[in-house]
């Protein structure tokens, strides 16, 4: 895993003074959507790093809670040094607790295919490869696996990206990560991993979503 810049990436970095410059695809709001019904829901994506992933989600207006985590795998292996070996099945995830009557799970779908990751990107994000990347959906509803599936459709035909959505809906359980990874981006604003990869992602996304903003 790749959780630290090498010393030529961080002096680039220095240099520049800056990460560089992320921007959000536009993408069409999904055709379906997942009903309000009555308290929280809980949804779960993964799309790379979950440093990242979380401090993406927790920017967005009713959404409650925003947990770092493991699924797909086991319990037994839901640990970090396991799921770094790859051989877990597990994939770097966000369990998204949100109020329905403020922002729907379609709205989450939009937001994680057009800022929070690239779901182009096979088996890896940015400077991180290896299965534990992948982009991946957990539904925690069949109606929640019926809109994933929809909305990936609906943007393979509109050609959204250069290339196809590798994008995949998952079974599995969802297992809290290490408290030292809980709120790692605002915690550690000036880890060069935040700074490279995900403060841009942050700039970003609140910048083409000022609506959405909490």
């Amino acid at each position: 895993m790749l959780r630290t810049l090498s010393l030529a990436a961080t002096l680039s970095l220095a240099a520049c003074g800056s990460a560089q410059a992320e921007r959000a695809i536009p993408l069409p709001a999904a055709a379906q959507d997942v009903p309000p019904g009555n308290g929280a829901q809980v949804a779960v994506l993964a799309g790379g790093c979950f440093w990242g992933m979380e401090a993406v989600f927790e920017q967005l207006k009713g959404v409650r809670s925003v947990t770092a985590g493991y699924a797909g795998g086991t319990r037994a292996t839901a640990n970090y040094a396991a799921v770094s070996s790859e051989t877990t099945r597990h994939a770097e995830a966000v369990r998204i607790v949100y109020d329905p009557r403020v922002i729907s799970y379609a709205t989450l779908l939009r937001v994680y295919f057009s800022i929070a990751h690239d779901p182009t990107q096979l088996n890896r994000q940015g400077p991180d490869q290896g299965t534990s990347y992948r982009s991946a959906i957990f539904p925690q509803s069949p109606q929640q696996r019926a809109v994933a599936a929809a909305y990936i459709a609906q943007l393979g035909r509109a050609r959204a990206f250069p290339a196809p959505i590798v994008t995949r809906i998952e079974g599995g359980a969802f297992y809290p990560a290490e408290a030292y990874h809980q709120d790692f981006f605002r915690r550690n604003p000036t880890h060069p991993y935040i700074v490279r990869w995900d403060k841009p992602k942050v700039a970003a996304f609140r910048a083409a979503y000022p609506r959405l903003v909490g």
